[in-house]
């Protein structure tokens, strides 16, 4: 994957709480750049969330499917076609 930080840049609006961004500034030289390593750092962890969730369902999907190929559905018993 290409680095997220990486790539081009352009300007955009956020409405920040102004106390917070005054106290950000005594800690960092660039305001944009501390933001953008932590949106970064954020995406990364939701993308890999949502790949750890996607693989529990489908380990989920292949249980309940080995689980039916073995014993069949509970409706089997009571159809009436």
């Amino acid at each position: 994957m290409t680095d997220l930080a990486e790539r081009r840049k352009r300007a955009i609006n956020l409405s920040l709480n102004e106390a917070l961004v005054e106290q950000a500034r005594r800690y960092s030289a660039t305001l944009s750049a501390t933001v953008e390593s932590l949106l970064v750092e954020s995406v990364q962890r939701e993308r890999e969330a949502h790949a750890e969730r996607r693989q529990r369902a489908d380990a989920c999907a292949a249980g309940w499917n080995e689980m039916h190929a073995r014993i069949g559905s509970f409706a089997d018993e009571h159809t009436t076609l």
